[in-house]
């Protein structure tokens, strides 16, 4: 006869323990038959399991169900299910940071949120490299990172870039690059020959530094957020202006909004829906370079009106002041200028802005997000 090995489980132990009404609160035990050349030895395991629980496992799906115990220790073979996995509360998995080009604008949001800055080294060789080190670690974390692009625009988007950079090298989950002023977002389009879109190049520095995601305020125009091959997320700081034309309790039957530009029609548009459908205007301008503009005419009625000129920035405020001067000179009643970015770089015409509206200079509202 061959021979064989075979290992046969108790008939009276299985048939045991099938039978409904069998209790988990008594000792299980294993025993074993084996055979071998005929001879057969019966072996008793030594590990036995003890439930302390009084209810029968459930086989109505033909497996056996385990059910859930409250307050109770669980067999040493279970207990790697029931690691607790709190996490501390006090340790938050966000984290906020601030670059050097607005850190008062950082102290405040932190403020808001209840949290504090992380605490981060930014410092300038002597050649004018930037250097940055993170002093707390970020590993897991989602990190925003507040830099604005404004002036100086070039050391504040490198410093930036340098910040993603390190937070990505630091194994951050996500980063958020918070840019209230998104410089270089007036070059998005070519309007003449040979000319760079500097907004899609800037997008592309961004992107490739490791940012995860893009927070902007009041884009120059919308189609820069197409430049992005990440989420972006757009703000707006017109809640912001329209709570203070409300403070100022103004008819609204005699506001007019104008636009600056042709550019800005989309935006004084939806302002204007926001003000009860105001009446719009548009002021014709001409630029003969950059930062220099020529006012040439008015499309609209403000004659006896209250204006209010939208803009998403003031840089050298020339657009605004000749603005100013042709709405008065065509009837205007009084005039508000309201932009989200001031970024007021000096010129003749910002001073020529200030000496203008000496008298009512309380009436200009500038919200700088």
């Amino acid at each position: 006869m061959a021979s064989s090995l075979g290992m046969q489980s108790s008939p009276s132990r299985t048939a045991s323990f099938l039978k409904p009404s069998s209790s988990l609160s008594r000792c299980c035990s294993r025993q074993t038959s084996l055979s071998f050349n005929g001879a057969s030895t019966r072996i008793s395991s030594t590990n036995t399991i003890k439930c302390d629980i009084s209810e029968p496992l459930n086989f109505g799906n033909g497996k056996p169900t385990i059910p859930v115990l409250n307050n109770q220790t669980l067999p040493k073979f279970l207990e790697s299910a029931r690691v607790d996995k709190t996490v501390n509360r006090n340790d938050t998995r966000l984290k906020l940071f601030s670059g050097t080009a607005n850190p008062a604008l950082s102290q405040e949001v932190a403020r808001y949120m209840g949290l504090e800055l992380g605490k981060i080294n930014i410092k300038r060789f002597a050649d004018g490299e930037i250097y940055v080190q993170l002093q707390e670690s970020v590993r897991g974390c989602d990190v925003f990172l507040l830099q604005p692009t404004c002036p100086q625009a070039n050391e504040n988007l490198m410093e930036l870039l340098i910040m993603i950079d390190a937070c990505r090298r630091a194994s951050a989950k996500n980063i958020t690059a918070v840019i209230p002023y998104f410089g270089y977002a007036r070059a998005d389009r070519k309007t003449q020959g040979r000319e760079s879109i500097a907004a899609k190049l800037v997008a592309n520095l961004i992107t490739e530094a490791g940012a995860t995601r893009i927070l902007a305020c009041d884009l120059h125009s919308g189609q820069s957020m197409g430049y992005f091959d990440i989420p972006v997320d757009h703000v707006y700081g017109q809640p912001v202006i329209l709570d203070y034309l409300a403070s100022k309790t103004i008819c609204f039957s005699d506001l007019v909004v104008v636009s600056p530009d042709v550019g800005g029609v989309a935006r004084a548009r939806a302002f204007a829906k926001k003000l009860s459908d105001a009446p719009l205007a548009i002021v014709d301008k001409r630029r003969h370079g950059h930062n220099v503009a020529e006012v040439m005419n008015l499309i609209g009625d403000v004659k006896g009106k209250v204006a209010v000129m939208v803009d998403d920035m003031i840089d050298t405020a020339g657009t605004i002041a000749k603005g100013a001067a042709l709405l008065h000179e065509e009837g205007a009643r009084e005039v508000y200028a309201c932009c989200t970015h001031a970024v007021f770089r000096y010129s003749v015409h910002l001073q020529y802005l200030i000496n203008f509206f000496d008298v009512c200079i309380n009436n200009f509202y500038f919200s700088h997000v």
